[in-house]
């Protein structure tokens, strides 16, 4: 889908990013010794209660927070940042390695709409799926079920359960 950059949609985007800007750098405040703070006020920041067993470790941030759901037993390490304006599902028993980016949005190719537009569709992380430090996942990929992504990974494409992926852009390097 395609939004104008500066439509009524465009005003409430900045908005939801002022919010999710504000409400990541709480989760910098809380600290990492207050494990029922942080799962708070990250239920707020995606307006929704994490799954039970959840852990993440601060710096954390998003462009809007309200465009992610969080399966149990998700742990997300430190200095990530999700774009979750496309969504982004994350399944259950979850691993997240520092650094990681999942980006569900971007502008057009074509340099006639590229100035106005964004481009969002979503990430859907499925169960059991270790994502190693460092990578990226791009719009539109599905990650299957046990599926590892190592480290430094680029992911323009879907991954296949029970598949371990790897490079740039990443490729399945072995069936698991």
């Amino acid at each position: 889908m395609t939004n104008p950059a500066r439509s009524a949609e465009g005003r409430v985007r900045f908005e939801n990013v002022q919010r999710a800007v504000r409400l990541s750098a709480r989760l910098s405040d809380i600290g990492f010794d207050d494990l029922d703070g942080l799962c708070a006020a990250f239920s707020e920041l995606i307006g929704k209660p994490v799954g039970e067993r959840f852990m993440v470790i601060p710096p954390f941030s998003t462009d809007c927070g309200l465009n992610i759901t969080i399966g149990r037993n998700v742990f997300i390490n430190q200095g990530c940042h999700f774009m979750d304006m496309g969504g982004i599902a994350i399944g259950d028993d979850v691993m997240i390695g520092p650094k990681v980016n999942l980006v569900s949005a971007g502008h057009p190719v074509s340099p006639s709409e590229r100035r106005n537009g964004i481009v969002a569709k979503p990430i859907i992380i499925g169960n059991n799926v270790w994502i190693g430090a460092a990578a990226t996942i791009l719009p539109g990929v599905t990650i299957g079920d046990n599926a590892v992504i190592a480290a430094g990974a680029v992911v323009s494409r879907s991954v296949p359960a029970d598949t371990l992926a790897a490079g740039v852009p990443a490729r399945i390097l072995k069936q698991l």
